[in-house]
């Protein structure tokens, strides 16, 4: 199942990103509701939120490590780990894996999606693997905090 879900999660990310330098490259940003949501298409040469941008050499060793790391815990683990933690792991490395792509692909992680909130704050531009990598992270938190590791 965790391949599934790792698969789904490249495969989803991917074809968004392809759509977005189709439509959104070179484009004004598509607004979705008003200027709160809208795709803007952004070359993301950093880490989150741009930070250590042109570093794409340790992003990519990092981001192998990483998703080599998760993968043997996870083979290794399988039968111990709680279905949460299985499918936490898998979203982290469905997204890293995305972002990874791009990185070696592009030489850039292409984003596109961007909240503003008039006024007050605009939030970074992010994508799909983006929102899987922050929300399994959250996953994780909540699981090792609630010691729910284990099955």
């Amino acid at each position: 199942m965790e391949l599934i879900v790792i698969m789904f999660i490249i495969f989803s990310d991917q074809i968004s990103k392809l759509a977005a330098i189709k439509y959104l490259k070179g484009n004004n940003p598509y607004k979705i509701i008003g200027n709160f949501l809208q795709f803007n298409y952004v070359e993301n040469r950093g880490a989150a939120f741009g930070i250590l941008e042109h570093k794409r050499l340790f992003f990519i060793i990092i981001t192998i490590a990483i998703i080599l790391f998760l993968s043997i815990y996870l083979v290794r683990n399988h039968n111990d780990l709680s279905i949460y933690t299985r499918i936490a792991f898998a979203m982290l490395i469905g997204g890293a894996a995305g972002n990874l792509i791009d990185r070696i692909r592009f030489g850039y992680v292409v984003d596109f999606i961007s909240f503003k909130l008039k006024g007050y704050y605009s939030f970074p531009v992010f994508n799909i693997a983006d929102i899987f990598i922050v929300v399994s992270t959250i996953l994780i938190i909540f699981i090792i905090l609630f010691d729910k590791v284990e099955a």
